[in-house]
């Protein structure tokens, strides 16, 4: 059975780090591609993230470049998403989603098959 598991959420101020961390089980790992994605309140889910199987290729949206990083260890089958410079636009739920098929990276939530619960970050002004 797939699950993903986020962790590493929480309230800081805007200008403050933040690292989240994701932990998938039931599948192999290193195989996939991983996504982060965030939905704030009244908002849809929005690609924020995403890095390839080796970890080599990563890709950002526009908003967070510069000031969020994608990482993976495949030996320990965990995806982060280091967050600097928070802004209090960056409030949102974050969902960590694994790609639905191999060698396939994309930024639209409908080509990830397998959703953690999310882990809430708020940034105050």
């Amino acid at each position: 059975q797939v699950q993903l598991v986020e962790s590493g959420g929480g309230l800081v101020q805007a200008g403050a780090p933040l690292r989240l961390s994701c932990a998938p089980s039931g599948y192999t790992f290193r195989s996939y591609t991983m996504g982060w994605f965030c939905q704030a309140p009244g908002k849809e889910r929005e690609f924020v993230a995403a890095i390839a199987w080796r970890g080599v290729s990563t890709f950002y949206a526009d908003s967070v470049k510069g000031r969020f990083t994608i990482s993976r260890d495949n030996a320990k089958n965990t995806v982060y998403l280091q967050m600097n410079s928070l802004k209090p636009e960056d409030t949102a739920v974050y969902y960590c989603a694994k790609v639905r098929a191999i060698v396939v990276t994309t930024r639209e939530p409908t080509g990830y098959d397998y959703w953690g619960q999310g882990t809430q970050v708020t940034v105050s002004s």
